[in-house]
């Protein structure tokens, strides 16, 4: 599987045969994005949010293994529904700066003892009050290798976790970690009642209880009145189910049997035209990679993946692979708008003068190499069709070899020379460098061990003054874009379908579906 089973919100699947593709771009017939059929955030601000009414929601993910254990949840849908049903320390603003939520506030003075105190008179759907005891719980599970937690690495940095107070507590890590506030926000860390082991349903505090849970079937959720946010939520019932077919998600919204969908295809843009829904379009951080294994066959040779770097087109990825629903992005995984963004590092431009000299220098020039690509690494198989074109003006020939989806993420993600995966957003830089580009990482999907990068990952971790945290992880990302095997031509927006009654819905950079956490944001107009 990919990093994590997850829906490609907005990543187009490939039927494109070689001939047409070969016509696209000698013709320039590329499709653009949908203009005047998106919405923008803001638009719903200025209106008075409704209470009232109920909407149908139709996700490209689910299964018999959907879960309400936060710890466990692994797809869109479980994201859903945990956002729904409890509620985390903090929550994760569009700027991905972390703001407080159960937490009234959490302190430190070195990034490793911090200071939690929580909001007085939240309580759980069956009453009871929260208090420190049910967070101290909550974040000590994860450390269990029995509750299979999806976040445990990050979870065994908690060195102890006290209650000090009714409402407030103590966690002290092993090492500094000033980004501690930002993670608390993943639904994993979601709060569950202490002592909580059944799961069958879901007691939290969030703005919907749960009212039916029927794992691959559907999740019902009946608003919460005694929801700790002030007035909200304004829906009177969420329901949400799996409908992995993107063309019968699509007509389920136009038809009006669901007024929400996720994972649209750009191809499905034009059928929104005169509707009365919307396709809502939002910038993540999620990309499409071209990863160049370090330690498999001549992409090892640094002249050779400065060559692969140098072929990618990532205007013509934009607009043909993407259909438009893309952000140009520079071999750094750090996506524009992220407060660490380094927008100071020049943009490597198509260059096949530069890809001919490097392709040359690394003596490949002239062999025949594979490529492997499959839809289920969205838009890849577009994306190799148009890398295959530029190679062959470079002087080098390469074999496209399409694998189905079923399997691919187990079978061949990161498992030739080269190949393509999906890497999706993260609440924080340290967790994507961590993950996908530390030397000893398991999920290093390149295999690229540098020293240096991985010292000023330690550093940054516990950094408390935020412009020499900020010139590290600027430092980083240019580590990365001069010689890490991975290729990023294109961060991928997301794509969701509304009703045109639903109001208050916005983007956010974690991903689509409002960053998985419309459920008390949205209303319906009268």
């Amino acid at each position: 599987m990919s990093d994590t089973p997850f829906d490609a919100a907005g990543v187009p699947a490939s039927a494109t045969r070689r001939d047409v593709m070969r016509t696209l771009l000698a013709g320039g017939m590329l499709a653009s994005t949908a203009g005047g059929l998106l919405t923008f955030p803001g638009t719903a601000l200025a209106q008075t949010p409704r209470k009232g009414g109920r909407i149908r929601v139709a996700m490209g993910s689910g299964s018999t293994a959907d879960t309400l254990d936060p710890a466990r949840g692994s797809t869109i849908a479980d994201y859903v529904r945990h956002y729904m049903f409890y509620s985390c320390l903090t929550t994760i603003d569009t700027k991905l700066a972390p703001q407080m939520a159960l937490a009234e506030s959490i302190d430190s003075k070195d990034g490793t003892l911090w200071t939690v105190k929580l909001r007085k008179d939240v309580r759980f759907h069956d009453g009871k009050p929260l208090g420190a005891a049910d967070v101290v719980y909550s974040l000590l599970r994860h450390k269990n290798p029995a509750n299979a937690s999806k976040v445990k690495t990050v979870a065994d940095e908690f060195a102890d976790i006290k209650a000090t107070g009714p409402l407030e507590l103590q966690i002290r890590l092993n090492s500094p970690n000033v980004d501690l506030p930002a993670l608390l926000a993943a639904s994993h860390f979601a709060i569950v009642k202490d002592g909580t082991t059944d799961f069958a349903t879901a007691v939290g505090t969030g703005p919907y209880k749960c009212k039916e849970f029927r794992p691959g079937v559907r999740s019902i959720g009946v608003r919460n009145d005694e929801y700790w946010k002030p007035g909200k939520p304004y829906l009177d019932e969420i329901e949400y189910f799996s409908v992995p077919d993107e063309a019968a998600r699509v007509n389920a919204l136009l038809s009006g049997d669901v007024q929400m969908i996720n994972g649209v295809n750009p191809r499905s843009a034009a059928s929104f035209a005169g509707s009365g829904c919307t396709l809502f379009e939002s910038k993540t951080g999620l990309y499409t990679d071209l990863i160049m294994r370090d330690q498999l066959g001549p992409v090892k040779n640094p002249n050779f993946v400065l060559a692969m770097k140098y072929m990618l087109d990532r205007e013509q990825i934009r607009k043909v692979a993407m259909r438009g629903y893309g952000t140009v992005a520079n071999d750094q995984p750090v996506q524009p708008g992220n407060r660490y963004y380094f927008a100071g590092l020049p943009q490597r431009k198509f260059d096949l003068d530069k890809a001919k000299f490097y392709l040359k220098k690394s003596g490949m020039a002239g062999q025949t190499l594979p490529i492997v690509a499959s839809t289920a690494a969205g838009g890849s198989v577009d994306m190799a069709q148009i890398i295959q074109l530029s190679a062959q003006k470079a002087g080098l020939n390469l074999d496209i070899k399409r694998m189905p989806p079923d399997g691919y993420w187990s079978n061949h993600w990161a498992k030739h020379p080269m190949s393509f995966g999906n890497i999706n957003p993260r609440q924080t830089v340290d967790l994507m460098f961590s993950l996908f580009y530390k030397s000893d990482s398991p999920m290093n999907v390149s295999g690229w061990k540098n020293e240096k990068f991985d010292q000023l990952l330690d550093l940054a971790r516990g950094e408390t003054d935020e412009a020499k945290r900020k010139q590290m992880y600027g430092d980083m990302q240019v580590l990365v874009h001069e010689q890490c095997g991975v290729g990023i031509p294109m961060f991928i927006h997301s794509l969701d379908g509304l009703s045109n009654k639903i109001k208050g819905y916005a983007s956010h950079p974690l991903g689509g579906l409002m960053g998985y956490m419309f459920a008390d944001q949205i209303w319906l107009e009268a």
